[in-house]
């Protein structure tokens, strides 16, 4: 899971990026209303952390940015302790959830997997992710296909995540970079390296018999195409 940290308390942002990366996830981190518009302006997330008191805006505000520019993340909002409004005004402007500070890491990581599920596994209360022939459980980090399970590194099952809840969009392998890796791809002058992964993950699935849903679009990039059989 991608995830953006809007918090202006970097040392708290650290600790929440320093755990979540230990649970695998991928973070990055905006301190002020002004970097978090030009990161959602650029790239895509699974969920984001949303503080509302921030040093040039409020988060509210950021929130409303985030619906009207219809970006499909998920939003846990990060209110004061007594900040009754602030949670209200949240919940009815279109983020999912809240957590209170100060809360503990392990309530922040199950609340964050709870919004995964709904936006993104389309409600499922359960950790498989399924499309025909292809399973994935996002708690042991295995994919089966066929029944088959397949030798696939940890990238690879991101990857192959990625593709199956993106279902029929073409992904850039710019977008497939920075999902996988984070901020550190944008100044890369190519993304030879997603050739090879998609490679990888499209040969493993051919060797256990498995439909090869993924597609090249030339010039753009990569398609899960479902009408494939």
């Amino acid at each position: 899971m991608k995830v953006l940290i809007v918090e202006d308390n970097k040392e708290l942002a650290s600790g929440i990026s320093d755990y979540l990366n230990g649970e695998k996830y991928i973070c990055e981190l905006a301190y002020t209303f002004e970097a978090a518009r030009e990161k959602l302006s650029l790239f895509s997330y699974d969920c984001i952390l949303l503080d509302i008191m921030l040093p040039d805006g409020n988060g509210l505000e950021l929130l409303n940015y985030i619906r009207k520019e219809n970006i499909n993340s998920g939003i846990l909002i990060i209110s004061a302790k007594d900040a009754l409004d602030d949670k209200v005004n949240g919940l009815e402007g279109g983020a999912d959830d809240y957590v209170t500070k100060p809360f503990h890491l392990p309530e922040l990581h199950a609340r964050l997997r709870a919004i995964y599920r709904r936006k993104k596994l389309e409600g499922s209360n359960n950790n498989l992710v399924t499309f025909n022939e292809i399973v994935l459980n996002t708690d042991t980090v295995e994919a089966t296909v066929n029944d088959v399970l397949l030798d696939v590194t940890r990238k690879e099952f991101d990857l192959l995540l990625y593709f199956v809840v993106n279902k029929n969009r073409v992904l850039s392998r710019q977008s497939i970079a920075a999902h996988l890796w984070g901020d550190y791809t944008d100044n890369l002058a190519n993304f030879d390296f997603v050739y090879q992964h998609v490679k990888n993950l499209r040969k493993k699935i051919s060797a256990v018999e498995g439909t090869d849903y993924i597609e090249t679009v030339y010039g753009l990039g990569y398609k899960f195409n479902t009408s494939k059989t």
